[in-house]
């Protein structure tokens, strides 16, 4: 079984705001996000996936997911990489 690493982003008020997390099923836990059944602080939000990484067990995957969420660089870059593609984005209609 495959697990993955993702990044999501949205934005509140005038600022974005990035959530790390790891699953084994990306739309389903996307969907959880986006429907306020996900993790407490991802409720009554929209959000959009930026990144993803296929790991191949579910230890890796949760090493993995601390690195990122302690890498403040590397998901500063992934944000302004995606921002800079989406210019035009409208978080109220995802």
């Amino acid at each position: 079984m495959n697990f993955y690493v993702y990044l999501i982003i949205t934005k509140r008020l005038n600022r974005y705001i990035t959530y790390v997390g790891y699953t084994n099923n990306i739309d389903k836990r996307i969907n959880l996000h986006n429907s306020s059944k996900g993790a407490k602080f991802t409720k009554g939000r929209k959000w959009s996936l930026i990144f993803q990484k296929k790991l191949p067990t579910k230890s890796i995957a949760m090493k993995e997911e601390y690195k990122l969420k302690k890498n403040y660089k590397l998901r500063r870059y992934l944000k302004n990489k995606y921002l800079k593609k989406n210019e035009n984005i409208n978080f109220t209609t995802l």
